[in-house]
């Protein structure tokens, strides 16, 4: 062996333990992607079905919460309009406004947040947005039971965020102590109550995941492709 190839030889070791390991970091980052993608079409599987049922009494949901998010609910009690948040930066169809989330007293005493949907900002930054006048009195009203942390933070509410959910954070702004879910309001017993622009579902797509994933497992193979080509070129 000469001493050009006794100096090659660990260079070209160095070159080939590179190579592996960029080769590593790409099956990894295609399995972290699949492994997304399952996720998430899970989840989305699980929305569909549950938004699809006919409603259920909320009295009868019972055990673990979760098993019931996403889940169309009725129930009767009564509006406290005193007890009323608007979440700013919410956009629809490009247009600013708020999100109107008022509490709610069922009738068996449990009080919780009822999220009644978008309305657009008022003409300037002081004028206030038109929300619709609640009816006085009991009422009935039908939504989708949503939990406490439903959603990644800053996808759909605007809150300062600190780790907590979007309950947490109402309650924290109204020093008030409710039910570790809230409801998206679809409908009630007075016209005034279906909202205009109901709370939005998350996007149902299965995303760009499974694409992300293949695209991995393409750079892997430029890696080795491309170190058998320096390996030929010497």
């Amino acid at each position: 062996m000469t001493s050009t190839q006794k100096t090659r030889e660990p260079l070209a070791l160095f070159k080939s333990l590179i190579a592996l390991l960029l080769v590593i970091f790409c099956l990894w980052g295609s399995q972290w992607q699949y492994h997304r993608g399952v996720d998430r079409h899970a989840r989305n599987a699980v929305i569909e079905e549950r938004i699809a049922k006919s409603p259920i009494e909320l009295d009868t949901v019972t055990g673990d919460l979760p098993n019931y998010e996403w889940q169309t609910v009725s129930v009767a009690g009564t509006f406290d309009t005193e007890k009323q948040i608007l979440l700013r930066n919410r956009y629809n169809d490009g247009k600013y406004g708020y999100e109107v989330l008022t509490l709610f007293k069922s009738r068996d005493n449990k009080n919780f947040w009822v999220d009644r949907g978008w309305v657009q900002a008022g003409a300037t930054a002081t004028t206030p947005p038109v929300v619709t006048a609640l009816p006085q009195g009991e009422v009935s009203i039908v939504g989708r039971l949503r939990l406490d942390s439903s959603l990644p933070r800053g996808s759909f509410f605007a809150l300062p965020g600190k780790g907590e959910g979007l309950v947490s954070e109402l309650n924290a702004q109204s020093q008030l102590n409710t039910e570790k879910f809230y409801v998206d309001l679809l409908s009630g017993s007075d016209a005034s109550l279906t909202p205009e622009v109901t709370a939005q579902l998350p996007e149902l797509s299965d995303g760009p995941h499974m694409a992300y994933a293949l695209q991995w497992i393409f750079f892997a193979g430029l890696v080795i492709y491309g170190r058998i080509l320096i390996r030929r070129s010497r």
